[in-house]
């Protein structure tokens, strides 16, 4: 195995190629983008979405990870999307991200879902102030590079700490820990690793895949979401550059807003996808019972009530993901500003959390209901293998448990009644005060 430092040097010397091979210089000034027209995109992704629709029940019934269709999405930089133009991205809005990842969750939520990780980096790089290597980072971004995500560690980690340790080599640094809930990291270049330096301080690292020290496993055993790469990810003295590291203090404000979103974007997916379904279904039923009230199922009213109700859903979910635009938009802004005037300030962020959370407690009712209720209008054949129309259920319920409605709608009502803030720092482990507890019988 080669040192810290020749692994750093060669790390380096193929950073620097990555930003002289997009920008003239390191440097280069900003200039304005007008972003892509909605058409544009869609010319761009439609086709690419319908490809992964048309094998998407095949990948469910066969687990087999989306590994063809994430190389799609990369070349036509779907990675890339923020990513500014002139670092290869198509510069494209916040408002378009959301509307193409719910188009994404429809053809595919597994997909939708992996990319979690990646928008919030893309989305922190995007903020940051402008340097050499904010203008690295986005070149890697706008060339196709993925980021997966491994924070959540396994067992009896204490609450709000990390067993996973960056400790200094040579020049550079080397990671060692075990992750779970890597999400989208089998199909990532690098991955975003929350860890602690020697003296407890928390960090997160971006880590390139494609070295010995990073061992990745499909072992997600989950009943839904199963194809989204979500396994044990093991560093063992893994090489990390010495720019990818980057201090809890520093990170983005809403950053925990933008995680959540991607999930309730993908849920908004599924209901998009199972709402068509349901109406293609009824459309060509000839089954019919004899106490229905047509002869055709597409002609029983009752039918079409419940056909209403799932589009609804749909029509709801997809209207209250993209009702949050406003309020990124505002965190955004006050996030720039009072970051370059030194002067931090979380009132935007503190809304725009909230303004998530209200979306996640009504989302989550619309979807899962809807996720249930179409079967009130198709006959038991439905409920059978081939079909998978349980996926719908499984994948969204999978999508809302990441983090629980009760603590969402509490922080809601806190606010409401007594003026509360969202606690921006989430985490789960052991309780230091239950650690050497033994467990109920």
């Amino acid at each position: 195995m080669s040192t810290a430092q020749d692994d750093r040097t060669s790390l380096d010397t193929t950073a620097e190629a990555d930003v002289a091979e997009v920008l003239p210089g390191p440097h280069r000034s900003h200039r304005h983008e007008a972003p892509p027209t909605d058409s544009e995109l869609e010319a761009v992704f439609r086709p690419v979405f319908e490809r992964i629709a048309a094998t998407a029940l095949e990948r469910e019934l066969g687990r087999v990870l989306p590994f063809e269709p994430v190389d799609w999405l990369r070349e036509v930089r779907f990675g890339a999307l923020r990513v500014p133009q002139r670092f290869g991205g198509h510069g494209a809005t916040w408002e378009q991200l959301l509307a193409l990842l719910i188009d994404l969750g429809a053809a595919d939520p597994n997909v939708a879902h992996l990319y979690r990780g990646h928008i919030a980096v893309v989305e922190e790089k995007l903020t940051a102030p402008p340097s050499s290597t904010r203008d690295l980072w986005l070149s890697r971004f706008g060339r196709g590079d993925i980021v997966g995500n491994a924070s959540t560690e396994p067992g009896s980690t204490p609450l709000l700490k990390k067993q996973t340790v960056l400790a200094p080599a040579g020049d550079g640094w080397r990671l060692t820990g075990r992750k779970f809930y890597s999400t989208g990291s089998v199909f990532a270049d690098w991955i975003d690793v929350s860890a602690s330096l020697e003296d407890g301080e928390q960090v997160n690292v971006l880590v390139s895949t494609d070295q010995p020290g990073v061992e990745m496993s499909d072992d997600w055993d989950g009943f839904g979401q199963k194809l989204t790469g979500t396994g044990t990810t093991v560093f063992t003295d893994a090489v990390v550059e010495p720019h990818a590291l980057q201090r809890r203090s520093e990170r983005l404000t809403y950053l925990g807003a933008v995680y959540q979103v991607v999930l309730l974007a993908a849920a908004a997916g599924i209901a998009q996808r199972l709402s068509e379904e349901t109406a293609e279904a009824v459309q060509t039923r000839k089954r019919v019972y004899s106490h229905g009230n047509a002869d055709l199922a597409r002609e029983d009213p009752q039918i079409l009530q419940v056909v209403g109700e799932v589009v609804s859903a749909a029509h709801g979910a997809r209207a209250l993901v993209l009702s949050t635009v406003p309020a990124f938009a505002r965190a955004r802004a006050e996030y720039e500003q009072t970051s370059r005037a030194g002067t931090p300030s979380l009132e935007e962020t503190y809304r725009v959390e909230l303004d998530v959370y209200r979306v996640q407690v009504v989302l989550a009712d619309l979807v899962l209901r809807a996720s249930t209720h179409l079967f009130d209008a198709l006959g038991s054949s439905a409920v059978r293998i081939g079909s998978a129309l349980d996926r719908h259920w499984r994948n969204a319920r999978t999508i809302l448990s990441h983090n629980p409605l009760v603590y969402r709608a509490r922080v809601v009502g806190d606010h409401a009644v007594n003026g509360g803030i969202p606690d921006l720092v989430g985490a789960v482990g052991v309780a230091t005060s239950t650690q050497n507890k033994e467990p109920a019988q």
